[in-house]
Protein backbone atom coordinates (compact mmCIF):
# COMPACT_ATOMS: atom_id res chain seq x y z
CA UNK A 1 0.00 0.00 0.00
CA UNK A 2 1.49 3.48 -0.43
CA UNK A 3 1.65 5.72 1.91
CA UNK A 4 1.52 9.50 1.19
CA UNK A 5 4.12 11.21 4.23
CA UNK A 6 5.36 14.83 4.29
CA UNK A 7 9.36 15.66 5.52
CA UNK A 8 9.89 18.83 7.00
CA UNK A 9 14.07 19.92 6.35
CA UNK A 10 16.43 18.94 3.82
CA UNK A 11 19.16 17.12 6.12
CA UNK A 12 20.73 14.13 6.63
CA UNK A 13 17.79 12.46 8.24
CA UNK A 14 15.01 14.24 6.32
CA UNK A 15 16.27 13.12 3.05
CA UNK A 16 17.68 9.89 3.86
CA UNK A 17 14.57 9.11 5.09
CA UNK A 18 12.38 10.46 2.19
CA UNK A 19 14.75 8.70 -0.23
CA UNK A 20 13.83 5.48 1.51
CA UNK A 21 10.69 5.93 1.70
CA UNK A 22 9.99 6.71 -2.34
CA UNK A 23 12.57 3.48 -3.31
CA UNK A 24 9.41 1.48 -1.38
CA UNK A 25 6.78 2.94 -3.57
CA UNK A 26 5.32 5.62 -1.11
CA UNK A 27 4.46 9.16 -2.04
CA UNK A 28 6.65 11.50 -0.55
CA UNK A 29 6.44 15.36 -0.13
CA UNK A 30 9.83 17.35 1.14
CA UNK A 31 10.10 20.59 1.52
CA UNK A 32 13.42 23.03 2.35
CA UNK A 33 13.61 26.37 3.00
CA UNK A 34 16.59 26.86 0.60
CA UNK A 35 16.79 25.03 -2.63
CA UNK A 36 20.19 23.05 -3.82
CA UNK A 37 22.16 25.89 -5.03
CA UNK A 38 21.08 28.21 -2.07
CA UNK A 39 22.95 25.09 0.15
CA UNK A 40 25.97 25.07 -2.45
CA UNK A 41 26.55 28.81 -2.23
CA UNK A 42 26.25 29.33 1.31
CA UNK A 43 28.45 28.55 4.75
CA UNK A 44 29.43 25.20 6.20
CA UNK A 45 26.85 23.57 8.47
CA UNK A 46 28.57 20.62 9.96
CA UNK A 47 31.63 18.86 10.25
CA UNK A 48 29.80 15.66 9.69
CA UNK A 49 32.29 12.38 10.22
CA UNK A 50 30.77 9.48 9.16
CA UNK A 51 31.46 6.04 10.53
CA UNK A 52 30.87 3.09 8.90
CA UNK A 53 27.63 1.67 10.44
CA UNK A 54 26.07 5.02 9.45
CA UNK A 55 27.48 4.97 6.37
CA UNK A 56 26.08 1.46 6.22
CA UNK A 57 22.88 3.20 6.18
CA UNK A 58 23.56 4.93 2.92
CA UNK A 59 25.17 2.35 1.07
CA UNK A 60 22.20 0.80 1.36
CA UNK A 61 19.92 3.47 -0.15
CA UNK A 62 22.42 3.95 -3.23
CA UNK A 63 23.27 7.01 -1.32
CA UNK A 64 27.25 6.22 -1.33
CA UNK A 65 27.97 8.90 -4.01
CA UNK A 66 31.33 9.75 -2.76
CA UNK A 67 33.09 6.53 -1.84
CA UNK A 68 36.01 7.00 -3.79
CA UNK A 69 36.33 10.40 -4.15
CA UNK A 70 36.13 11.24 -0.62
CA UNK A 71 39.89 10.90 1.11
CA UNK A 72 39.37 8.19 3.73
CA UNK A 73 39.66 8.85 7.79
CA UNK A 74 41.79 5.53 8.78
CA UNK A 75 42.05 6.10 12.41
CA UNK A 76 41.34 7.42 15.68
CA UNK A 77 44.22 9.02 17.99
CA UNK A 78 43.94 11.19 21.12
CA UNK A 79 46.69 13.50 22.90
CA UNK A 80 46.68 15.32 25.85
CA UNK A 81 49.11 17.79 26.49
CA UNK A 82 50.80 19.00 29.75
CA UNK A 83 50.11 22.03 30.40
CA UNK A 84 52.83 22.75 33.01
CA UNK A 85 55.34 21.91 30.32
CA UNK A 86 54.54 23.81 26.96
CA UNK A 87 54.97 21.48 23.87
CA UNK A 88 55.17 18.22 25.89
CA UNK A 89 52.41 15.20 26.16
CA UNK A 90 51.41 13.55 28.72
CA UNK A 91 49.26 11.00 26.97
CA UNK A 92 49.43 9.89 22.87
CA UNK A 93 48.20 7.37 20.69
CA UNK A 94 46.31 6.48 17.66
CA UNK A 95 44.68 3.47 16.06
CA UNK A 96 43.57 2.01 12.88
CA UNK A 97 39.73 2.12 12.36
CA UNK A 98 38.63 -1.83 11.42
CA UNK A 99 36.47 0.03 8.38
CA UNK A 100 37.19 3.91 7.41
CA UNK A 101 35.02 6.95 8.37
CA UNK A 102 33.84 9.36 5.62
CA UNK A 103 33.59 13.15 5.52
CA UNK A 104 31.12 14.85 2.60
CA UNK A 105 30.75 18.77 3.51
CA UNK A 106 27.02 18.86 3.34
CA UNK A 107 27.07 21.41 0.30
CA UNK A 108 28.01 19.01 -1.68
CA UNK A 109 25.76 15.82 -0.19
CA UNK A 110 22.75 17.87 0.48
CA UNK A 111 22.04 19.33 -3.24
CA UNK A 112 23.03 15.95 -5.04
CA UNK A 113 20.64 14.19 -2.48
CA UNK A 114 17.45 16.53 -3.61
CA UNK A 115 18.59 16.02 -6.97
CA UNK A 116 18.53 12.13 -6.26
CA UNK A 117 14.90 12.79 -4.39
CA UNK A 118 13.26 14.08 -7.53
CA UNK A 119 14.64 12.42 -9.77
CA UNK A 120 12.69 9.18 -7.74
CA UNK A 121 9.50 10.76 -8.18
CA UNK A 122 9.42 12.75 -5.55
CA UNK A 123 7.80 16.40 -4.48
CA UNK A 124 9.85 18.63 -3.63
CA UNK A 125 8.81 22.13 -2.74
CA UNK A 126 10.92 24.95 -1.21
CA UNK A 127 9.48 27.17 0.99
CA UNK A 128 9.80 28.11 4.79
CA UNK A 129 7.60 26.01 6.95
CA UNK A 130 5.46 27.21 9.74
CA UNK A 131 2.84 26.45 12.00
CA UNK A 132 0.08 27.33 9.24
CA UNK A 133 1.68 25.32 6.72
CA UNK A 134 2.50 22.45 9.55
CA UNK A 135 -1.38 22.37 9.97
CA UNK A 136 -2.07 21.80 6.30
CA UNK A 137 0.44 19.38 5.45
CA UNK A 138 -0.97 17.23 8.42
CA UNK A 139 -4.68 17.63 6.92
CA UNK A 140 -3.23 16.69 3.89
CA UNK A 141 -0.80 13.73 5.07
CA UNK A 142 -1.11 10.07 6.49
CA UNK A 143 2.48 11.26 8.75
CA UNK A 144 4.32 14.74 8.94
CA UNK A 145 8.00 14.40 9.62
CA UNK A 146 10.04 17.48 11.36
CA UNK A 147 13.34 17.32 9.97
CA UNK A 148 14.41 20.29 10.68
CA UNK A 149 16.70 21.14 13.71
CA UNK A 150 16.02 25.10 14.23
CA UNK A 151 13.07 27.53 13.85
CA UNK A 152 9.98 27.55 15.76
CA UNK A 153 8.51 24.26 14.47
CA UNK A 154 11.65 22.68 16.72
CA UNK A 155 10.53 24.36 19.54
CA UNK A 156 6.69 22.59 19.43
CA UNK A 157 8.64 19.73 20.49
CA UNK A 158 8.63 19.80 24.38
CA UNK A 159 11.88 19.99 26.02
CA UNK A 160 12.20 16.51 27.67
CA UNK A 161 13.53 17.80 31.57
CA UNK A 162 14.48 13.79 32.43
CA UNK A 163 16.78 13.26 29.50
CA UNK A 164 18.36 16.61 28.90
CA UNK A 165 20.85 16.92 31.60
CA UNK A 166 22.12 20.82 30.46
CA UNK A 167 20.11 24.09 29.27
CA UNK A 168 22.83 25.84 28.32
CA UNK A 169 25.80 25.04 25.78
CA UNK A 170 28.68 23.04 27.15
CA UNK A 171 31.19 24.48 24.48
CA UNK A 172 31.96 27.78 22.06
CA UNK A 173 32.63 26.01 18.80
CA UNK A 174 34.08 26.76 15.53
CA UNK A 175 34.68 25.13 12.13
CA UNK A 176 37.48 25.96 9.72
CA UNK A 177 37.59 23.86 6.36
CA UNK A 178 41.26 24.18 5.20
CA UNK A 179 43.65 23.18 2.67
CA UNK A 180 47.16 22.84 2.82
CA UNK A 181 47.75 20.81 5.92
CA UNK A 182 50.48 18.50 5.93
CA UNK A 183 48.75 14.67 6.34
CA UNK A 184 49.08 12.92 9.05
CA UNK A 185 51.17 9.61 9.04
CA UNK A 186 51.34 6.48 8.81
CA UNK A 187 47.36 6.70 8.29
CA UNK A 188 45.28 9.88 8.31
CA UNK A 189 43.03 9.88 11.24
CA UNK A 190 41.01 12.35 13.36
CA UNK A 191 43.84 13.80 15.73
CA UNK A 192 41.84 14.50 19.18
CA UNK A 193 43.80 17.20 21.58
CA UNK A 194 41.98 16.95 24.81
CA UNK A 195 43.27 20.33 26.55
CA UNK A 196 42.15 20.35 30.50
CA UNK A 197 40.48 22.75 31.43
CA UNK A 198 40.38 24.68 27.96
CA UNK A 199 38.84 22.57 25.34
CA UNK A 200 39.44 20.26 22.73
CA UNK A 201 40.55 20.50 19.16
CA UNK A 202 39.94 17.93 16.48
CA UNK A 203 41.01 17.74 12.56
CA UNK A 204 40.10 15.40 9.84
CA UNK A 205 40.51 14.76 6.45
CA UNK A 206 37.12 15.33 4.24
CA UNK A 207 35.67 16.15 0.72
CA UNK A 208 34.73 19.96 0.35
CA UNK A 209 33.43 21.95 -3.28
CA UNK A 210 36.95 22.17 -4.08
CA UNK A 211 38.28 18.88 -3.59
CA UNK A 212 40.37 17.13 -0.33
CA UNK A 213 40.73 19.48 2.70
CA UNK A 214 41.03 19.21 6.26
CA UNK A 215 38.26 20.30 9.02
CA UNK A 216 39.46 22.12 11.88
CA UNK A 217 37.10 21.52 14.85
CA UNK A 218 37.55 23.71 18.18
CA UNK A 219 35.02 23.43 21.53
CA UNK A 220 35.96 25.91 23.78
CA UNK A 221 34.64 26.11 27.61
CA UNK A 222 32.88 28.49 28.09
CA UNK A 223 34.56 31.44 29.52
CA UNK A 224 37.56 29.84 29.01
CA UNK A 225 40.77 30.98 26.36
CA UNK A 226 39.24 28.74 23.63
CA UNK A 227 35.73 30.44 23.79
CA UNK A 228 37.19 33.53 21.33
CA UNK A 229 35.08 33.57 18.47
CA UNK A 230 33.01 36.95 19.41
CA UNK A 231 35.01 39.13 18.11
CA UNK A 232 35.99 37.69 14.75
CA UNK A 233 34.29 39.41 11.72
CA UNK A 234 35.95 37.73 8.47
CA UNK A 235 36.77 34.34 7.46
CA UNK A 236 40.78 35.68 7.51
CA UNK A 237 40.28 36.58 11.17
CA UNK A 238 38.85 33.34 11.60
CA UNK A 239 41.77 31.40 10.12
CA UNK A 240 43.74 33.09 12.27
CA UNK A 241 42.36 32.70 15.20
CA UNK A 242 41.93 29.16 14.65
CA UNK A 243 46.30 29.00 14.06
CA UNK A 244 46.59 31.24 17.02
CA UNK A 245 44.66 28.59 18.92
CA UNK A 246 46.55 25.64 17.71
CA UNK A 247 49.86 27.27 18.35
CA UNK A 248 49.51 27.90 21.93
CA UNK A 249 47.86 25.16 22.71
CA UNK A 250 48.59 21.98 20.15
CA UNK A 251 52.29 23.24 18.59
CA UNK A 252 52.76 20.01 17.38
CA UNK A 253 49.46 20.30 15.53
CA UNK A 254 50.66 24.02 13.90
CA UNK A 255 53.56 22.24 12.37
CA UNK A 256 50.86 20.63 10.18
CA UNK A 257 49.64 24.53 9.12
CA UNK A 258 52.61 26.01 8.01
CA UNK A 259 50.70 26.47 4.10
CA UNK A 260 47.30 26.05 4.90
CA UNK A 261 44.46 28.57 3.57
CA UNK A 262 40.94 28.74 3.64
CA UNK A 263 38.75 26.27 1.23
CA UNK A 264 36.59 28.86 0.35
CA UNK A 265 35.00 32.37 2.28
CA UNK A 266 31.81 30.46 3.77
CA UNK A 267 34.13 27.52 5.27
CA UNK A 268 34.22 28.35 8.48
CA UNK A 269 31.68 28.71 11.41
CA UNK A 270 30.95 29.55 15.01
CA UNK A 271 28.34 29.21 17.44
CA UNK A 272 27.02 27.68 20.50
CA UNK A 273 23.89 25.85 21.35
CA UNK A 274 22.89 23.48 24.59
CA UNK A 275 22.51 19.69 24.10
CA UNK A 276 18.91 19.24 24.11
CA UNK A 277 16.55 15.60 24.11
CA UNK A 278 12.87 16.56 23.19
CA UNK A 279 10.03 14.89 23.41
CA UNK A 280 8.76 13.19 19.80
CA UNK A 281 5.25 14.12 19.01
CA UNK A 282 4.10 17.37 19.11
CA UNK A 283 -0.03 18.69 18.80
CA UNK A 284 -0.79 21.34 16.44
CA UNK A 285 -3.71 24.44 17.81
CA UNK A 286 -5.70 21.60 15.27
CA UNK A 287 -4.90 18.80 17.63
CA UNK A 288 -3.74 17.04 14.78
CA UNK A 289 -0.32 14.73 15.31
CA UNK A 290 3.45 15.92 13.74
CA UNK A 291 6.30 13.48 14.46
CA UNK A 292 10.20 15.04 15.12
CA UNK A 293 12.77 12.95 13.59
CA UNK A 294 17.38 12.49 14.23
CA UNK A 295 18.41 16.38 15.51
CA UNK A 296 14.96 17.95 15.86
CA UNK A 297 14.83 15.52 19.02
CA UNK A 298 17.92 14.87 20.03
CA UNK A 299 20.90 17.37 19.69
CA UNK A 300 24.46 16.34 21.10
CA UNK A 301 27.22 18.32 21.68
CA UNK A 302 29.68 17.92 18.57
CA UNK A 303 32.84 16.62 20.88
CA UNK A 304 31.91 13.13 19.56
CA UNK A 305 31.11 13.32 16.09
CA UNK A 306 28.13 11.45 16.07
CA UNK A 307 25.29 14.36 14.60
CA UNK A 308 25.38 12.95 11.03
CA UNK A 309 26.03 9.69 12.47
CA UNK A 310 22.87 9.54 14.82
CA UNK A 311 20.91 11.64 11.87
CA UNK A 312 21.79 8.21 9.57
CA UNK A 313 21.01 5.45 12.64
CA UNK A 314 18.13 7.22 13.10
CA UNK A 315 16.33 7.41 9.35
CA UNK A 316 17.17 3.54 9.14
CA UNK A 317 15.13 2.78 12.37
CA UNK A 318 11.90 5.17 10.93
CA UNK A 319 12.05 3.48 7.97
CA UNK A 320 12.04 0.24 9.11
CA UNK A 321 9.12 1.46 11.26
CA UNK A 322 7.16 2.87 8.64
CA UNK A 323 7.41 -0.05 6.60
CA UNK A 324 6.55 -2.74 8.87
CA UNK A 325 3.14 -0.35 9.58
CA UNK A 326 1.71 -1.25 6.48
CA UNK A 327 -1.69 0.39 6.59
CA UNK A 328 -2.55 1.07 10.03
CA UNK A 329 -2.49 4.63 10.34
CA UNK A 330 0.58 6.44 12.12
CA UNK A 331 -1.03 6.69 15.71
CA UNK A 332 0.69 9.14 18.56
CA UNK A 333 1.59 5.65 20.49
CA UNK A 334 3.05 4.43 17.01
CA UNK A 335 4.61 7.47 17.49
CA UNK A 336 6.22 7.02 20.60
CA UNK A 337 7.24 4.04 20.18
CA UNK A 338 8.73 4.19 17.25
CA UNK A 339 11.55 7.09 18.78
CA UNK A 340 11.50 4.59 21.74
CA UNK A 341 13.22 1.84 19.54
CA UNK A 342 15.70 4.58 18.50
CA UNK A 343 16.11 6.27 21.95
CA UNK A 344 17.45 2.97 23.07
CA UNK A 345 20.54 3.64 20.97
CA UNK A 346 20.88 7.41 21.00
CA UNK A 347 20.49 7.79 25.43
CA UNK A 348 23.86 5.85 24.97
CA UNK A 349 25.27 7.71 22.37
CA UNK A 350 24.09 11.26 24.99
CA UNK A 351 25.22 9.42 27.98
CA UNK A 352 28.80 8.71 26.45
CA UNK A 353 29.00 12.26 24.82
CA UNK A 354 27.60 14.07 27.90
CA UNK A 355 30.22 12.10 30.17
CA UNK A 356 33.00 14.30 27.72
CA UNK A 357 31.70 17.67 27.95
CA UNK A 358 32.17 17.24 31.94
CA UNK A 359 35.50 17.06 33.97
CA UNK A 360 37.01 14.17 32.82
CA UNK A 361 36.75 11.23 35.32
CA UNK A 362 40.03 10.18 37.34
CA UNK A 363 38.82 6.53 35.25
CA UNK A 364 38.52 7.70 31.95
CA UNK A 365 41.88 10.05 32.65
CA UNK A 366 42.97 6.56 33.68
CA UNK A 367 41.63 4.64 30.19
CA UNK A 368 43.23 7.32 28.24
CA UNK A 369 46.54 6.86 29.33
CA UNK A 370 46.68 2.79 29.41
CA UNK A 371 45.97 3.32 25.92
CA UNK A 372 49.25 4.27 25.13
CA UNK A 373 50.38 1.01 26.45
CA UNK A 374 47.71 -1.47 24.86
CA UNK A 375 47.01 -1.45 21.22
CA UNK A 376 43.66 -3.45 21.82
CA UNK A 377 42.61 -0.91 24.28
CA UNK A 378 43.77 1.63 22.15
CA UNK A 379 41.84 -0.22 19.01
CA UNK A 380 38.25 -0.57 21.37
CA UNK A 381 38.45 3.06 22.47
CA UNK A 382 39.02 4.33 18.37
CA UNK A 383 36.22 1.56 16.81
CA UNK A 384 33.60 2.60 19.54
CA UNK A 385 33.09 5.61 17.60
CA UNK A 386 31.32 3.56 14.80
CA UNK A 387 29.00 2.45 17.72
CA UNK A 388 28.72 3.73 21.06
CA UNK A 389 26.75 1.37 22.81
CA UNK A 390 30.09 -0.70 23.12
CA UNK A 391 31.55 1.53 25.83
CA UNK A 392 28.31 0.92 27.64
CA UNK A 393 28.03 0.74 30.81
CA UNK A 394 31.67 0.06 31.97
CA UNK A 395 32.68 3.81 30.39
CA UNK A 396 30.05 5.27 33.03
CA UNK A 397 31.33 2.80 35.49
CA UNK A 398 34.83 3.62 37.25
CA UNK A 399 34.91 0.00 38.93
CA UNK A 400 34.01 -1.73 35.59
CA UNK A 401 36.19 0.45 33.57
CA UNK A 402 39.14 -0.47 35.15
CA UNK A 403 38.28 -4.30 34.77
CA UNK A 404 38.18 -3.55 30.97
CA UNK A 405 41.80 -1.69 31.23
CA UNK A 406 43.40 -4.59 33.29
CA UNK A 407 41.73 -6.91 31.12
CA UNK A 408 43.73 -5.67 28.04
CA UNK A 409 46.94 -4.54 29.78
CA UNK A 410 46.84 -8.62 31.12
CA UNK A 411 46.30 -9.37 27.22
CA UNK A 412 49.53 -7.29 25.95
CA UNK A 413 51.83 -8.94 28.63
CA UNK A 414 50.71 -12.60 27.55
Amino acid sequence: MTRKIAIVGAGQSGLQTGIGLLKAGHEVTLLSNRTGEQIRAGKVMSSQCMFDRSLQTERDLGLDFWEHDCPPVEGIGVTVPNLEQPGEKLIDWAAPLDSKALSVDQRIKMPSWMDEFERLGGDLRICDVGIEELEELAAAYELVLVAAGKGEIVRMFERDEERSCFDKPQRALALTYVHGMTPKEPYSRVAFNLIPGVGEYFVFPALTLSGPCEIMVFEGIPGGPMDCWGDVTTPQEHLQRSLEIISTYAPWEAERCKQVELTDENGVLAGRFPPTVRKPVATLPSGRKVMGIADALVVNDPITGQGSNNSAKCSRVYLDAILARGDQPFTEEWMQQTFETYWQYASQVVAWTNSMLRPPAPHILELMGAAQGSDSLASLLANGFDNPPDYMPWWLDEEDCRRVIESHMQQGAA
